[in-house]
């Protein structure tokens, strides 16, 4: 056999194992897409432009889920204006600050600033326990009105009157004296009063005026306390006929039987020496008294006779207080009137609100030997 011969011979047998591997292949690759076409599987049709496009509404399937979750963001913020209503409420409470200062500095008149700087100096607790009798709150009440009542009086000799003065001043007790000079002449009156604490005079005092058909009738009151200046509280007797002051405008007609802060001890006397029987527990007696810039009726009651010692010795006195009205901040007063001692005032205290009291008692009397209280001026 020739190689012509044998080279047909041998395609001849390959062709059947070509058309055999040809057809594997075919099938196979059937295989494949019917797999690839149930799974999904888009990369074959990748260059078709059908497939694209199922491509494109896959991409907004998967955006919706991320938009769906963006209504409950939404929803926080409309949760949020809830919220401000509880900050609201911070406006009235910036404004209540401001205003509460403001009434504070404003009921910090400067008048007061020297009276704050006094308490420097050891003679001013008895300073103050001592002014501050002098400065009575005005009545609210209606009891100021002016009426003069006559009482029958004897107004007691002239005599020297010197004092233990004993005070306590924020937990802290202070000694000192004090002098009160009364004398009557001819129909006129007047006090003389001195008030000291270790060797300071805290206080200077001076009624003058007549004596009338009301009793102690004052005509001029002045006072010069520590530090201060004098102070003059006129009761005009002339076309003007009222109360003046120098250390205010304030003005009041003038009646009959008012007084000033030295010479109501004084009345009282006069009115015990010349009808005892006003002095009885439980009774009272109202005077109309003048300070230093204003006046207001004092209701002065009758506590009863009590047994007392002071410098001089034991004695009995009648015990009368002036009690401040509720909320006043008023001192307390009161006095010890002894019948035995021609009514002369044996003990005196004034007592503050918070309990600090300033207390006079008589240490030594001198009594003068003439005298002629009986003539009375005209009014």
């Amino acid at each position: 056999m020739t190689p012509n011969q044998t080279k047909p011979g041998i395609d001849a047998a390959r062709q059947p194992r070509r058309w055999a591997a040809l057809l594997a292949g075919s099938v196979l690759l059937h295989l494949i897409i019917l797999h690839w076409a149930d799974g999904n599987i888009g990369l074959p049709s990748a260059p078709m432009h059908d497939h694209i496009m199922v491509a494109d509404l896959r991409a907004p399937k998967a955006v919706e889920p991320a938009v769906l979750p963006r209504p409950k963001l939404s929803s926080k913020p409309v949760a949020r204006p809830h919220k401000r209503p509880h900050v609201r409420p911070a406006p009235p409470i910036v404004r209540t600050p401001p205003a509460e200062p403001s009434a504070v500095v404003a009921a910090m008149p400067a008048p007061d600033a020297p009276a704050a700087a006094a308490p420097e100096d050891d003679a001013l607790p008895d300073t103050k326990l001592v002014d501050e009798q002098f400065l009575p709150a005005k009545d609210e009440s209606g009891a100021d009105e002016q009426g003069g009542v006559h009482y029958k009086i004897d107004p007691a000799p002239s005599a020297e009157l010197k004092y233990d003065v004993q005070s306590l001043r924020e937990g802290q007790t202070f000694y000192g004296h004090g002098k009160i000079q009364w004398q009557t002449e001819n129909g006129k009156y007047s006090v003389v009063g001195e008030a000291g604490v270790l060797f300071f005079s805290v206080l200077q005092f001076k009624s003058e005026g007549v004596l009338d058909d009301f009793g102690v009738a004052p005509v001029r009151y002045s006072e010069k306390r520590f530090r201060k200046s004098e102070t003059d509280t006129h009761f005009n007797r002339d076309e003007r006929n009222n109360i003046s002051f120098s250390a205010s405008t304030e003005s009041y007609p003038r009646t009959g039987g008012e007084q000033d802060r030295a010479s109501i001890v004084w009345q009282l006397a006069a009115i015990g020496r010349g009808d005892s029987g006003k002095f009885a527990p439980g009774a009272e007696i109202d005077l109309f008294v003048a300070g230093v810039r204003d006046a207001e009726t004092w209701r002065i009651r009758v506590v009863g006779l009590e047994d007392i010692e002071v410098g001089t010795g034991k004695t009995i006195a009648w015990h009368v207080v002036r009690a401040p009205r509720a909320g006043s901040y008023d001192q307390q007063l009161d006095i010890w009137l002894s019948p035995e001692q021609q009514w002369y005032p044996v003990r005196l205290r004034y007592t503050e609100t918070n309990g600090d009291y300033l207390d006079m008692s008589l240490s030594n009397l001198e009594m003068a030997q003439s005298g002629n209280p009986g003539t009375a001026a005209p009014r």
